[in-house]
Formats: C-alpha cells, structure tokens, sequence
C-alpha cells in the first residue's frame, strides 16, 4: 500500500518550523538537509527533521498538512514536544 508522511522541519529548537509532505521521506528529508531545493527551507536553514506523521495515502496526507499549515505555531510546537521532546533530528533513523 503506497504510504505518505507529513513532517517538520526547523533550524533548531523552537526555531523557524516548515511543514511538508511526501512519499518518499528520506530523499525529501535529504533535500531540506542539502539544500538542494530552493525555497523556503533553504532561505531559512532549516535542515531537522524534528517531527513525521506517516499516512496510508498522498490524499490523507496532504489534508493533515494542509490543516497543520493553518495550526498556530503553539499548537505545531507542542506536537513536536510530545513526540520529540529533545528536538532530535530524526534524519538518522531514516537511513
């Protein structure tokens, strides 16, 4: 079944936070890390993935970013807190 992840990146804790989707979450993360895209996370340095949602469609999944992207940023914080309370970038466990 095709799987699809909603996730945060950000500079550093409580940093400058981004929220994205993809289907393939290690070369997406890769990306943000390289700064191989131009845009937003690469103005702004942000290369930790600090928080992942994983869906069972593309569709599910960008109606979850869609709705986080309109969260407050204390609302999106305190999801990363409960499931990274130390803001670790999860990147490693990608690989």
């Amino acid at each position: 079944m095709p799987r699809a992840w909603v996730y945060v990146m950000t500079n550093r804790p409580n940093g400058t936070l981004y929220v994205g989707v993809t289907t393939n979450l290690a070369r997406r993360a890769w990306e943000h890390r390289e700064g191989v895209v131009e845009g937003f996370t690469k103005t702004y340095g942000l290369k930790r993935l600090v928080y992942v949602e994983e869906h069972d469609t593309i569709l599910s999944a960008i109606q979850r970013e869609k709705n986080m992207k309109h969260w407050s940023r204390a609302w999106k914080v305190r999801l990363i807190l409960e499931n990274n309370p130390g803001w670790a970038d999860l990147y490693g466990t990608l690989i």
